[in-house]
């Protein structure tokens, strides 16, 4: 028995079928000037601006325009890190340079004082400030007992301060016979000054002095006619071994 293939009004259209229709669509679609639309953007706009927003290709085309701006800032944000780590280590370098040169002033300063107190310690200065020699060294006479003077006297009134004339320790401290209250120091040279008829003593033996430094008061104790200085210059702490006081003041920038 033959059979005969059923072609009902239910049965689907084959696939075949659906794409002819689908052709035949796109063609009306052309004829009618549907795609020419979609072609021209401008005529599109204005035929219906949610058609062309609708379609997948804007989509794409926003998500796209976005790629430049976001490198952009990312570029901007990523030179703005550079500088901040370039300013702070320009502010680093700065301030290091900055200490730096203020350790070497601070360190110059210090140098420099320890240089000035190097002179000052080193410096000799007259014994009375602001006198004068009122008894030359050698000056003959009855009043000394060798003869002649072996020192120089400087004016000084009753109680004036009297000072060493430079760096040195003390070695006598104390009564000196003729010379009555007298002291006697050892420079830091290597040798000896000698201070007498004081009325009074500040300073005792091992005592170390600085030039200018207050040793005692003037007067008149002693073998004295008056109240004055008696000063001696001397290669040794003993009596007879005394050198020109003028000259050896002098020779160590005293203006006498």
């Amino acid at each position: 028995m033959a059979f005969t293939r059923a072609t009902g009004k239910h049965r689907g259209p084959s696939r075949m079928a659906r794409r002819s229709v689908g052709i035949a669509g796109v063609a009306t679609l052309a004829t009618t000037g549907v795609i020419g639309t979609l072609a021209s953007p401008a005529l599109a706009a204005d035929t219906d601006d949610r058609s062309v927003e609708d379609t997948g290709l804007t989509q794409v085309i926003t998500e796209d325009s976005l790629v430049d701006p976001i490198n952009a800032q990312a570029t901007a944000q990523e030179q703005e890190a550079v500088e901040a780590i370039a300013e702070a280590k320009a502010k680093a370098e700065a301030k290091r340079k900055a200490e730096a040169r203020a350790k070497e002033i601070r360190l110059e300063r210090e140098r420099a004082a320890r240089e000035a107190e190097r002179r000052r310690l080193a410096s000799f200065q007259a014994p009375v400030a602001g006198s004068y020699v009122s008894t030359g060294y050698k000056t003959g006479g009855s009043l000394w007992s060798s003869g002649h003077h072996s020192g120089i006297d400087f004016h000084a009134a009753y109680g004036t301060r009297v000072g060493s004339v430079g760096s040195g320790t003390v070695v006598e401290a104390g009564w000196g016979g003729a010379y009555g209250n007298n002291i006697v120091i050892r420079m830091n040279d290597g040798t000896y000054t000698q201070y007498g008829h004081l009325s009074s003593i500040g300073v005792y033996v091992g005592q170390t002095v600085e030039p200018g430094q207050q040793i005692g008061v003037s007067g008149s104790s002693g073998n004295s006619t008056g109240p004055h200085l008696h000063f001696e210059a001397r290669t040794s702490p003993e009596y007879g071994s005394d050198i020109n006081p003028i000259t050896y003041l002098r020779a160590r920038g005293v203006n006498v």
